[in-house]
């Protein structure tokens, strides 16, 4: 079951200063009888980086 939540613009540290950045809770659970943790781990990284470019859902 994945959850989204509502999303926020946070303050984020780009190494030099705080910029504005719109974040957005995600919260992953699962059965582990069914799903290794590898397995939903490797799953959230994509998410992430998916979500992170949403040019990359056009491919």
């Amino acid at each position: 079951i994945l959850g989204v939540s509502r999303a926020a613009i946070k303050p984020v540290w780009n190494g030099k200063k705080f910029k504005p950045r719109l974040m957005l809770p995600l919260s992953l659970s699962y059965d582990h009888r069914v799903i290794d943790g590898a397995d939903a781990a490797r799953f959230t990284q994509y998410l992430a980086h998916v979500l992170g470019d949403v040019r990359r859902l056009m491919l």
